[in-house]
């Protein structure tokens, strides 16, 4: 898979401050998501004295850092899930086709990049990005496909997943 094929996004920068004898010194970090839009995701943060190379650098990492997210008819996920890390916690529904992405900022963001079209996400601890980026990995991450599940249960597919009527 070739590096230009990943949708990067930019979540947040923040710029940090240090003070010296001769006055302030600025810093910029950068919080970007990378994805193939295939379920292929990397979060990365990095710091730098420039705006662009702070983006640069994370997105360098991020490209690194990829994971696999295992995606229901490549658009939604398999259940419905929440994922906490530090206090931030995000609520991920997978939704019906045409729902589209109903999820705020960064949670929007590693949606897109991932490649889910049909989401409803809520985020419901703290609203720093860092934390609630890193939830919304975490959860995508801890779901389970019923391939896997029907593997570990010695059992078919399709006594696993339940049909509608």
């Amino acid at each position: 898979m070739a590096n230009n094929d990943l949708k990067e996004k930019l979540i947040y920068i923040n710029r940090i401050t240090k003070v010296v004898k001769g006055g302030r010194r600025f810093a910029f970090s950068a919080l970007v998501v990378v994805g193939d839009q295939l379920g292929k995701l990397g979060i990365a943060h990095a710091k730098s004295k420039q705006v662009s190379d702070a983006i640069k650098k994370a997105t360098e990492v991020a490209k690194r850092k990829l994971v696999h997210i295992s995606l229901k008819d490549g658009r939604t996920l398999h259940h419905d899930i929440l994922g906490k890390k530090g206090s931030g916690k995000v609520l991920l529904r997978s939704a019906p086709k045409g729902t589209g992405i109903i999820a705020g900022g960064p949670i929007r963001a590693v949606c897109e990049v991932v490649g889910i079209k049909d989401i409803v996400a809520k985020s419901l601890g703290s609203s720093n990005p860092h934390n609630v980026v890193r939830a919304c990995m975490k959860a995508l991450m801890s779901q389970t496909s019923p391939k896997n599940i029907s593997f570990l249960r010695g059992k078919k597919i399709s006594e696993i997943v339940e049909k509608r009527g």
